[in-house]
């Protein structure tokens, strides 16, 4: 299966944030994400996720909108200490873990903006 759109294997999710400096300090200091550039004329940065080819566009907006739209989801080694990690960092989820047994466990979890954002972890044997 292939595409004639030349797709060079990189991906930027952007998102929304109504102050864009304390976005970058809560991306980098709770998910670990890497501050790409900055910049201020366009309020707008990016971030490089732990996941290679993946980064995270913040755009400062004076009402974000969180409705609709993709969620994040990213694949952890462990949900349960990947969860209890964030959860000492004041973040918020939607509720309990949820898990398919033998397939998937799923956490939803919010940025400082209510961004969804969710963690998840393969228990299917095949990732």
């Amino acid at each position: 299966m292939g595409s004639s759109l030349g797709y060079n294997g990189q991906l930027t999710c952007a998102m929304q944030c109504s102050d864009l400096d304390k976005a970058i300090g809560w991306y980098q200091d709770v998910l670990g994400f890497e501050l790409l550039y900055k910049m201020d004329e366009m309020a707008w940065c990016e971030l490089r996720s732990a996941v290679p080819g993946v980064n995270v566009g913040l755009s400062q907006v004076e009402l974000v909108e969180t409705k609709g739209g993709a969620t994040m989801t990213f694949g952890v080694n462990d949900i349960d200490a990947a969860r209890k990690q964030l959860e000492s960092n004041d973040v918020r989820f939607d509720g309990d873990t949820m898990t398919v047994p033998g397939m998937v466990s799923l956490a939803t979890f919010f940025d400082p903006d209510g961004n969804k954002l969710m963690l998840f972890q393969d228990l299917s044997g095949q990732g």
